[in-house]
């Protein structure tokens, strides 16, 4: 339903005039008095025997009277949908709208009761049935299964906020006054919708992708001193001494691929991507079931990728001292053994409790070969990961896009390389995407005044699984912390002048995505929301 369709709704019910003297309630300064006076008042509900009656259950009848009224009192078609009721123009209308069905046998049951679940579905049924995440009850596995993400949609709206203790009791018959306060919900709208609707986007290029120019190159680093001694051309690398080598190390390499600009998809503003840990570029360029990953996407509305191997890692691996990180990639400082994870990974990036089990509603595509593909991603560390050099390079790749493309870079950054983000040089960075950081800039930080200095507007998305994960896995708690993080930082950077956005997916309506989102079933339908973010920023 429209926004203005709400306005109108709403318009027309307080336009009606209430003649009979006012109910009376139950309970002085009870929870539900400003909610029953707003039903009365407008003429939503009507009392029973000059009493609202508020801890009456709602049966049927009077929860779709309500709703009708709500609407404006809607014309409904001539004929009785329902023998037992007649020709009622509230049911009637409902039905037509399906809103509501009757039961097997053709009855309407109007003094039956109805649950706090069936009157979820009905009020999404009139919105047109908006996607939404999984709800956020502890109870929400004993929702039945066709009010699941109705009962999602009605508790990131305001709709309905459940029964208290986080609980929703879905099939606990609706009482008169939680009526009430479910239509004044509705009708003040207190929450933005959950539905995303894309925005209007810059042309998008079907078919092959024509690329004018792509090859690869390295940015940054350093070289060591000349090993003690002095180099012997004669043995060259026979000579186990290696006096007098040198060693280019801790660079960034860099894959780019520039896309031929026609005049309704010429935008310039470059992309540079950055995985995270254990990864590589290769997780922006493809997904593991084969399909399309966000580098050919954004190719397709224009952007050139630049795609970045982190130094130490991939492609750009050379670097003076091998890994020491016990931590993460060997089994202790002293180990040449690599350090085995994939099931602890794979539980941490929120795809499934264990592999090769995915979460209820996961995005994260199906099949051992998928998980095969996705578990051969994986890519160690060679040396030690250290931040500060990470953020050399990649600063220096940034200053690189800028002298070859004339535009600074649109920066997108996925989990450990998000920390990297915030450190590099802001002076060539148009704006940064930030998918699920491991960590946002503390407010007053060295990384937070340059970044808010620079004006550098930065939007951060995060998957699904974490308001709703399993309160016994750590990670839970651990992405809940990292997110609730996120949004502290984006207040503080807006009321300090700057231009912050954290994008939780689930409420918005894009739901069962894990860590890796932009590798998932509904990686274009994000992209297309990164996409629309820059529009708004005239980054496209």
């Amino acid at each position: 339903m429209t926004q203005t369709k709400r306005f109108l709704a709403l318009t027309l019910t307080l336009t009606l005039l209430i003649c009979c003297a006012p109910l009376s309630l139950s309970a002085s300064a009870a929870w539900y008095d400003e909610a029953v006076s707003y039903a009365t008042e407008n003429g939503l509900m009507d009392g029973i025997d000059g009493d609202f009656a508020p801890e009456t259950p709602a049966d049927r009848l009077t929860v779709v009277e309500a709703l009708w009224r709500m609407m404006g009192r809607p014309e409904a078609g001539e004929s009785a949908v329902f023998p037992d009721m007649g020709a009622n123009p509230a049911v009637d209308w409902a039905a037509e709208a399906g809103i509501i069905t009757g039961y097997a046998d053709g009855s309407f049951g109007a003094e039956d009761p109805v649950s706090q679940e069936q009157i979820a579905a009905m009020l999404w049924r009139y919105e047109g049935s908006p996607k939404a995440s999984r709800a956020a009850y502890t109870d929400a596995d004993s929702i039945a299964s066709y009010a699941a993400m109705a009962v999602a949609w009605t508790q990131v709206t305001g709709v309905m906020n459940g029964v208290g203790g986080d609980r929703f009791a879905p099939g606990g018959n609706v009482t008169r006054a939680q009526l009430a306060q479910i239509v004044m919900n509705y009708l003040e709208n207190k929450t933005a919708p959950a539905v995303w609707e894309a925005p209007e986007l810059p042309a998008y290029t079907a078919g092959a992708i024509p690329i004018a120019r792509q090859g690869l190159f390295s940015s940054g680093g350093t070289v060591t001193e000349p090993v003690e001694g002095e180099y012997n051309s004669q043995m060259n690398w026979l000579d186990s001494t290696r006096a007098g080598n040198t060693a280019h190390v801790d660079h960034a390499n860099v894959l780019y691929q520039i896309p031929y600009q026609i005049p309704e998809n010429d935008n310039g503003h470059p992309i540079v991507y950055l995985h995270g840990f254990g990864q590589s570029r290769m997780g922006w360029m493809t997904t593991p079931d084969g399909r399309e990953g966000w580098s050919d996407i954004f190719l397709r509305y224009g952007h050139p990728a630049f795609l970045v191997d982190q130094p130490r890692r991939g492609e750009a691996g050379n670097t003076v001292s091998m890994t020491a990180d016990g931590f993460l990639d060997a089994w202790a400082a002293d180990s040449k053994d690599y350090k085995p994870g994939d099931q602890a990974w794979y539980t941490h990036f929120r795809i499934g409790r264990v592999a090769p089990e995915r979460y209820e509603g996961s995005q994260f595509p199906a099949g051992d070969e998928v998980q095969n593909q996705f578990f051969r991603q994986m890519t160690p560390n060679t040396g030690s990961f250290d931040q500060s050099v990470a953020a050399a390079a990649l600063g220096q790749v940034m200053a690189d896009m800028k002298e070859m493309t004339g535009s600074k870079s649109i920066f997108i950054t996925h989990s450990q390389g998000g920390a990297v983000g915030w450190d590099v040089d802001p002076a060539n960075v148009a704006a940064i995407v930030a998918i699920e950081p491991g960590g946002t800039p503390a407010s007053g930080s060295d990384q937070y005044k340059a970044l808010l200095e620079a004006k550098v507007p930065i939007i951060v998305y995060f998957g699904d699984y974490i308001d709703n994960g399993p309160e016994d896995i750590m990670s839970t708690g651990f992405w809940k912390g990292i997110r609730d993080g996120a949004l502290a930082f984006a207040e503080q950077y807006n009321a300090d002048g700057g231009d912050a956005t954290v994008i939780d997916l689930p409420k918005i309506g894009l739901t069962g995505n894990s860590h890796f989102m932009f590798q998932e079933l509904n990686n274009r339908d994000i992209a297309d929301h990164i996409e629309g973010w820059l529009a708004e920023h005239d980054l496209t």
